[in-house]
């Protein structure tokens, strides 16, 4: 096992969700001897966590951290969020609204936390990403100097202490760099960024081409296909990136390249098996109610349409998967569609738009 590097200053966390990813992420922040709390509606997933220091419905083989105290089902008091120095959000983008509207009188802004955001997705109804979602919620001076945490990272292999790297970004670098030194271990390398616009919107379209590789793998093809799938989608992400504003270099990091290569490639990825199970022939309401937890590209493919069709951008395989979602189109039919496309040339950025992200900068307060 990797030597454990010492925090010289010890935090007090309250991480929101209970989830695989909420909860492994708590017993890493444990692990560096940070004291923490984890939010859960559930009253059962409380007690039991409290009791066993086991979680009943994530990671369940795993032995958590004696020091991790569960709380809830109540909402947090104002008394303990104050009392705290860093809030992390490990819920669905769905859920990022109600939480943060409920947080928002229980905050001293006079000693505000290190906010820290670690989900991936679009809001469905509308289309927001989580930054603006915290702008309308506790207000633009919040949303600037929250920080975002993306990249490859399986909750399965970090409770492991698998070596894994992550990106994190804020729009105040200080505030970047607080969460990167919070999170920092030698199985654990954060590097920081002041792109959240680009990260958020590759955290949440890697899943859609995630759907897309389960497909093609689902269909019969194999090494090369997966490879193609990859890079075009790649390539799609970045058009799309670019043409809301983000910068095209933020799809080449960890939180662009390295989580694309992560979801497509491992048949353990949720969003890969509804892509498989689809390319075998099973319905997507079968899927759905068998699958066991959430596949966010499912939700994300349908905002994701709305966006392209707004920017004029050109994305055949997120459409593609769009239509099998929700048309009701048949994969073999609509992939044998998207490989008798003309050939086009391989790379063509947005040298124009970026209106969205202009929008929201100006929301924050940041406009030119």
């Amino acid at each position: 096992m990797l030597p454990r590097q010492q925090c010289e200053n010890k935090s007090k966390v309250l991480v929101f969700g209970a989830g695989n990813f909420g909860s492994c992420l708590a017993d890493h922040l444990a692990d560096s001897s940070h004291s923490i709390y984890m939010w859960s509606r559930s009253e059962k997933l409380v007690k039991h966590f409290n009791q066993y220091h086991r979680n009943p419905d994530a990671l369940q083989d795993h032995q958590f951290a004696q020091s991790i105290i569960a709380v809830g089902p109540e909402f947090p008091s104002a008394e303990l969020v104050r009392n705290m120095d860093v809030l992390l959000f490990a819920i669905p983008t769905e859920g990022v609204r109600e939480t943060l509207t409920a947080l928002k009188p229980t905050l001293d802004e006079a000693q505000l936390p290190l906010l820290i955001f670690v989900n991936k997705g679009i809001e469905i109804k509308t289309r927001a990403l989580t930054l603006e979602i915290i702008a309308d919620t506790c207000g633009p001076e919040i949303a600037r100097v929250a920080a975002f945490i993306s990249g490859p990272s399986f909750a399965k292999e970090i409770v492991r202490r698998q070596p894994t790297s992550v990106s994190v970004v804020s729009l105040s670098p200080s505030h970047a760099e607080q969460a990167s030194q919070l999170f920092h271990q030698p199985w654990f390398r954060c590097y920081t960024g002041d792109d959240p616009i680009g990260v958020e919107l590759a955290g949440a379209l890697k899943n859609v081409y995630a759907i897309a590789a389960g497909m093609a793998a689902g269909l019969g093809f194999e090494n090369n296909t997966r490879a193609m799938l990859i890079t075009r989608g790649l390539a799609e992400m970045t058009r799309i990136g670019t043409a809301y504003g983000a910068s095209p270099l933020t799809f080449l990091t960890l939180a662009g390249v390295g989580d694309l290569f992560l979801t497509c490639s491992s048949s353990t990825s949720r969003n890969y098996t509804v892509g498989y199970r689809l390319g075998k022939g099973e319905k997507l309401d079968h899927i759905i109610k068998t699958l066991g937890s959430v596949a966010e590209g499912v939700t994300t493919a349908k905002g994701l349409k709305t966006i392209v069709d707004e920017l004029g951008v050109a994305a055949p395989i997120a459409s593609g998967v769009y239509d099998v979602l929700y048309e009701g189109r048949a994969v073999e039919e609509r992939a044998n569609e998207l490989l008798s496309l003309p050939p086009i040339r391989e790379l063509d950025l947005s040298v124009e738009g970026g209106k969205p992200a202009k929008r929201l900068m100006e929301k924050l307060g940041l406009g030119a």
